[in-house]
Parts: structure tokens; sequence; C-alpha cells
């Protein structure tokens, strides 16, 4: 069958190319929340994830392409993955599938070309390149902390069987060539994002990958959250509003400086996001970093509910209130908003948070519990029935693999702002089953994160 282009399908397949150690897992997954945040249908495929139900922990010779049983459960593993990306397509509903392998020749990518554009659907390979030494040392250290393959294994051992690997890969390896691959749909990363080259980018939904990929910091790195502290109406158990801090939430704004000091790596290079309304801003007030401000980092808009309680919006509003707790992402206030228009209005947020470091954001609940969703790859259907405490300081530390989340309490008192399900009152349940991930410390406690 011959090989032809589809450029107007909404089926895109992203093909990830380059060696170990440069980021490709890392720059999957983060493409997989991306796309799933903004309700695109889209899913990663990892041939090493299928590798592994073979051959749990190989050493770096059993990727020599000398090394015949090797190669054969290599290559039934990248077919099994293709296979049920295909069917994942047609029956699924798909619409971008990531192929996470390293697809280092040219012959393998004109292949993966063929078997796409045979079935509808249209590649786009997105190579990392790399030759910063001191960036390849870090992922090398980043795949012995996270990766399935060195679970269990001595430091020492992963590290050198690591770039054992990349030496034998670095044997076979065709970079994507700007005259040789002109034909073909890539984005090239080189060096993460000091040089970024860009070809044959048609349809809509390749630009907004392309776009995304080159927004990317794929660097270890921090990204610290907290909400406002305690606000007025947070006492009173109104929605919305623009009130000022309580007592208790002047308090936590006094001793965030000294949270900040102690857990945040590198704090002299601060800098601190709030939205336009006052509690989030009196909270960073103590801070001696410079601030930002953001429209799109506003609480979700009440509309006509704004400044009521939930008893009140049960009584005035009884149906509102049933459809809200029925599908409380969809839903939206009369006047005002769903988590879904919050989504919409934060994408430029998240652009910005993907390209720095070194921020703290300072914001509300719904708007948090957006930002956290798209971190930790949480079903938007779930996203708004997350607890976020107030008075905590939230750090998320993106990996290849997962997030992981650690809670540092302020000690400071706070009411509780979460709705469950079916009720007007506030307050969590014992099932706590909606609670955040990751580890939970006191700020009086010395344990350092």
């Amino acid at each position: 069958m011959a090989v032809y282009s589809v450029v107007d399908n909404l089926r895109v397949c992203v093909v990830m190319v380059g060696l170990p150690a440069r980021g490709k897992s890392l720059i999957a997954q983060k493409l997989v929340r991306y796309l799933s945040w903004l309700s695109i249908n889209t899913k990663c495929f990892s041939v090493g994830n299928y590798r592994r139900k073979e051959s749990v922990h190989p050493s770096a010779d059993f990727f020599d392409p000398e090394n015949e049983m090797g190669f054969l459960i290599r290559r039934q593993a990248t077919d099994l993955a293709i296979k049920d990306m295909l069917e994942w397509f047609d029956n699924g509903d798909g619409v971008v599938g990531i192929l996470d392998a390293s697809n280092i020749t040219n012959e393998r990518r004109r292949q993966v070309l063929q078997i796409m554009r045979e079935n509808q659907i249209e590649p786009i390979f997105l190579e990392s390149y790399c030759d910063d030494q001191e960036l390849i040392r870090k992922n090398v250290k980043d795949i012995q902390e996270t990766s399935p393959d060195y679970k269990s294994i001595q430091e020492d051992y992963a590290i050198k069987d690591v770039l054992e690997r990349i030496s034998i890969y670095e044997k076979s390896y065709e970079s994507i060539d700007v005259e040789r691959d002109s034909d073909l749909t890539f984005v090239k990363l080189i060096n993460v994002n000091t040089e970024i080259i860009i070809n044959k980018i048609e349809s809509y939904l390749e630009s907004r990958i392309a776009f995304f990929v080159m927004n990317l910091h794929i660097k270890p790195r921090y990204i610290w959250l907290s909400r406002h502290g305690e606000s007025q109406y947070n006492l009173e158990g109104k929605i919305g509003g623009d009130a000022d801090l309580s007592e208790r939430g002047w308090k936590y704004a006094k001793k965030l400086p000294s949270l900040v000091e102690k857990y945040i790596p590198n704090h002299e290079k601060l800098t601190v996001w709030t939205s336009t309304l006052k509690r989030t801003q009196q909270t960073g007030s103590y801070l001696p970093y410079p601030k930002k401000t953001w429209k799109a980092l506003d609480e979700l808009d009440a509309g006509v509910c704004d400044g009521m309680t939930y008893e009140e919006i049960a009584e005035k509003y009884p149906d509102d209130f049933k459809a809200r707790d029925e599908d409380k992402f969809e839903y939206r206030y009369r006047g005002g908003e769903s988590y879904r228009d919050v989504i919409l209005r934060l994408e430029p947020i998240i652009m910005e948070m993907e390209n720095l470091e070194n921020v703290l954001i300072i914001t509300h609940q719904a708007v948090l519990r957006c930002i956290y969703a798209y971190f930790m790859n949480v079903p938007q259907q779930q996203s708004p029935w997350m607890s976020i405490p107030l008075h905590t300081l939230i750090r998320l530390e993106p990996r290849a693999y997962e997030t992981l989340v650690t809670r540092i309490k302020a000690d400071i008192p706070a009411v509780s702002t979460y709705k469950e399900k079916g009720t007007s009152k506030l307050g969590e349940s014992t099932k706590n089953d909606h609670s955040m991930a990751g580890a939970l410390i006191s700020s009086s406690s010395s344990k350092d994160v």
C-alpha cells in the first residue's frame, strides 16, 4: 500500500526519537498530561513497558544488536505497542497516541511512518537531541532513581549500566537530518530548547503539540503552590468574593517567608505569582521577592451565587445545586464559570510553568485543583473533588515516570472549605479518599524535605 499524507486527519501519532537519558519519557508524559488536560484523548504507549513484561532488569548488553534474544524481545515489544496503539485509535476514539521508544535509525522511523499512514494516522517525529554532558548526567541520575529497570538495583551499578546502554545505542544512532528527512513532519529539540528545528507542521493539532514542546523545561526542578490564607469569607462559609484575610490568614502570610527560606532551594531567585484578588496578594505581601499578578489565577467565578453559602445556594437554586453535584466539572454557575472554563484560561499559566523554575503560585481552591490535576494527570471529572487544604505549602517534583508531592503544613489552624458531594455542609468526611497524594510534614518538625 502506498504511503500517503492525511494532513487534515485529527489522529496523530507522536513518535519519540533519541538516545537514552535525553528526557524522552518525561516529554512524553508531559505531553499526555497537557493534551488530556485540554480534553484531547491522548495515550502513551511505552515500548519499555512492553519489553519489561519479558525482561524486568536487563543489563546493557541486552540492548546490543548482536544479542539475538534481546533484539527479538525488543522488536516484539515494539510491534505489540504499535498494535495496541492502532486498536486504541480504532476502538477507543484515540486522537493523539505517543510511541515512547528510541527509534534511533532512519530505517525504523520510515517503517513507523509507513504503518501509521497506512492506517490514516499522521506521524509527527519528536527528537530530543542532547550533547550537554551536565544535562545527560542529571538525566542518567533520574533514570537510576525512577526507572522500573533499576528498581532495587545498587546506585553505582545502575548508573554504570545506563552509560553502557547509551554507548551501545550511539553506535546505531542516526539523528533526524533536515535535508534527508525534509519530507517528514518533525520537531527536533537540541539541548532541551537551546535550539529547535520544526519541519512541515501543517495541522492545528500538530501546531499545538509543537508549541507545547517548544516551551518545555525538562531539567529537574520543583513547583511550589499555596492557597491564600484563611479569609473572612472562609470563616463565614461563603464562596467567591474579594474578602480580606482573617486573623489566622494573616498569621499564615507572616509565617510564609520562613517556610520559603527553610524549604525552597535558591529562594533568593524566587518569583511569586498571585491572582488579582486581595486575599492572595495579602498572603504574599510579606514575601520579599518579585511578584506577578495574573487575572487567569482568579478564583472560579460563581456568578449569581457569588458571596453566598452552600446552604443559601441549595435553598435558592436547588436545581442548580443538584446539577453541580452531579457534574461539577462541566457545571457553569449562572453568569459565572465551570471548571472547564477555568482550565481554558489557565493554559497560558501552564505554558509559563513548563518553561520556568523557582516560582511560587499563591491562588485559590478551584484554580489549584486544576493545576494539581494537570501535574498529577488526575482525570478531569475527579479534579473538582480534590481536597486542597488551607495554610499548606505544596511541592511538586515532576519526574519521568511520576510527579512526587510533598505537603508542608504551617501548623496554623484554618477552617475546611471542602464540600462533600450531596451535602451543603463544609468539612471533610473520615473516608479521606479525595485528599492529595504525597508525604505530609509539619513545619514545626525538624525534618527537611
